[in-house]
C-alpha cells in the first residue's frame, strides 16, 4: 500500500513538474512567423504561374499566324492545346517565355510575319517532341 501511495505521489509530482516546465501560456497567443493566408498564397502560386504560362503559349498559338503554321504542319489546334497542358512545368515555362518574347518583338516590329511563323513552327515542334518523349 505504501508503495502505491509513494508511486502515486511521484507520478503526480512528475506531472506537475512537466506541466510547469512546459510551454508558457502566453506563447500560444503570439502570432506564427508565417500566417495561414501567406501559406495559402504560397501554395497557390505554382498553379497560378502554370496557368499564366499556359495562357501565354495558347495566346501565341491562337494567333492568325499560328493557325497558318498549324495548317501547314497538318496539326489540329485541339491536339496541340491538349499537349500544352501536358508539358512539364520547366518546358512550359521556357516555351511561355519564348512566346512572350516573340509577341513583344512582333508588336514592336522587330520581327516579320515570316519570322513569327518560324518561331511558332519551332514552338510546335518543341511541344510535339516534349509530349512524344514522355
Amino acid at each position: 500500500m505504501r508503495f502505491r501511495v509513494k508511486m502515486g505521489v511521484s507520478v503526480l509530482t512528475m506531472a506537475l513538474l512537466f506541466a510547469w516546465a512546459g510551454v508558457p501560456a502566453g506563447a500560444q497567443d503570439k502570432q506564427h512567423v508565417v500566417t495561414l493566408s501567406q501559406l495559402n498564397k504560397d501554395a497557390a502560386r505554382p498553379a497560378q504561374t502554370r496557368q499564366a504560362n499556359e495562357e501565354a503559349v495558347r495566346t501565341l498559338l491562337s494567333s492568325a499566324t499560328a493557325k497558318e503554321a498549324l495548317k501547314s504542319s497538318h496539326l489540329d489546334y485541339q491536339k496541340v492545346d491538349q499537349a500544352v497542358g501536358q508539358l512539364n512545368d520547366e518546358d512550359l515555362a521556357k516555351l511561355a517565355e519564348r512566346s512572350r518574347q516573340a509577341q513583344r518583338d512582333f508588336a514592336a516590329g522587330r520581327i516579320s510575319d515570316r519570322d513569327l511563323l518560324w518561331i511558332i513552327v519551332i514552338a510546335l515542334a518543341i511541344i510535339v517532341l516534349a509530349i512524344a518523349l514522355r
